[in-house]
């Protein structure tokens, strides 16, 4: 059985207000060993590692056409370009059954690597397993199995030959910083907008807005505050519309919003229903994933603030994905790679003017940068990783 090289690397990142981002990474910790999985067949025997122009590697996705999701297009295509690979996209919407399906669908087209942004954990049991059985490296971006809420699907993964890592942001951390920005604000009365209940990077986002306001008010016990219970919106502008919609009739002291992603349709979509309610600048909407209209939104008040730019999350999973299948990432077996992205922040349209420069005008890599990201080991991978920032984008292309 094939080993692939799967190594825990513990990257914290701390992103920084103003469109600055410092990270920090800390020493290699890896996981304990473990058995391969019984999946009740014998796994594949390795192929000999693929040339790149016989290499495919699939993307399953929620969206490869709104806003995160064809930015993330964008990178991985140039990517694919730059080495000489071929990726195929399936769109699943973050619809379980088509989550599932997505990756039968891209193993049964020849992919020899997935990568794939799922919506809840419970969907990997079935990816794993059908990589397993296809003899297909799959690696998660956007997302990461909660070792707390899902050990047995955790330990499946670690037990893969295949499952070669994850590459996530600091979901809890992200969600502080932003509910801080609404109650530095002065805001009180915050109305939440979630996508799908169970999904790994929704409920860190939820750990983090709750820690925010707990401590909020711990410290000032005669100005409290207080967040709505959730309203679902799964991953449309007409959900997110809706969502606010209710929100809104529910409490007509709101004065804060936080969509908490899902790709930026439901962000879409509760701004437009902000802004017909005749509200806009009365309530303040922090988010995550950046819209293409950022700065305006910025400028006319309908953003308060955002945290964004990770587009190039998949990149790293897609980077992980291509090495295992060149046999590059070889030798250790029952470990994967654990891989942390930084987040930027904007507040003002000064705050976004750099990142529009070096992450909209541009990509952050040139194509030869990309080549030689693709030969790198997991630990100055995950570095690159770490290191990715707006200052970092820009001295790379003085």
């Amino acid at each position: 059985m094939k080993k692939v090289f799967k190594k825990i690397l513990a990257v914290s990142l701390a992103a920084v207000m103003s469109a600055s981002l410092a990270a920090c990474g800390s020493s290699p910790a890896p996981a304990a060993e473990a058995p391969a999985a019984d999946n009740g067949a014998a796994a594949p025997a390795a192929a000999a590692p693929a040339a790149d122009g016989d290499i495919k590697i699939g993307v399953s996705i929620w969206s490869s056409t709104d806003v995160l999701g064809s930015q993330c297009k964008r990178i991985l295509d140039e990517a694919a370009k730059a080495l000489g690979v071929q990726v195929q996209y399936v769109d699943q919407g973050h619809v379980s059954e088509q989550v599932t399906a997505s990756v039968e669908q891209l193993c049964a087209a020849g992919c020899q690597g997935i990568i794939i942004c799922n919506s809840a954990d419970t969907e990997m049991t079935s990816a794993i397993k059908t990589c397993n059985d296809n003899g297909v490296y799959l690696a998660q971006f956007f997302r990461i199995i909660s070792e707390q809420n899902s050990p047995d699907i955790y330990k499946a993964a670690v037990d893969s030959p295949y499952y070669v890592g994850a590459v996530h942001e600091n979901e809890p951390e992200n969600g502080e910083k932003l509910v801080n920005i609404l109650l530095d604000k002065g805001d009180r009365n915050i109305g939440l907008i979630g996508w799908e209940q169970g999904d790994a990077t929704w409920l860190g986002r939820l750990e983090g807005y709750t820690k925010g306001v707990e401590a909020w008010n711990a410290a000032h016990p005669d100005d409290q505050a207080k967040l709505s219970e959730p309203q679902y919106a799964g991953t449309s502008s007409e959900g997110g519309s809706k969502a606010a919609e209710a929100l809104m009739a529910a409490d007509p002291d709101l004065d804060a919003l936080i969509p908490a992603g899902g790709g930026g349709d439901p962000l879409q979509g509760a701004i437009a229903a902000v802004e017909r309610a005749g509200k806009t600048g009365q309530i303040d909407i922090v988010s995550t994933d950046f819209l293409p209209d950022l700065k305006e939104r910025l400028e006319n008040g309908s953003m308060a603030a955002e945290s964004g730019g990770h587009y190039c999350d998949p990149l790293f999973a897609f980077m992980m994905v291509y090495n295992a299948i060149k046999g590059n990432y070889t030798g250790i077996e029952g470990n994967f790679i654990n891989m942390n992205f930084p987040y930027l922040y904007v507040a003002s349209p000064e705050d976004y003017g750099d990142y529009e420069k070096y992450f909209v005008d541009q990509l952050p890599y040139t194509d030869d940068e990309l080549v030689e990201m693709a030969g790198l080991s997991v630990d100055d991978l995950s570095k690159k990783c770490a290191a990715l920032s707006i200052e970092d984008a820009a001295a790379r292309s003085k």
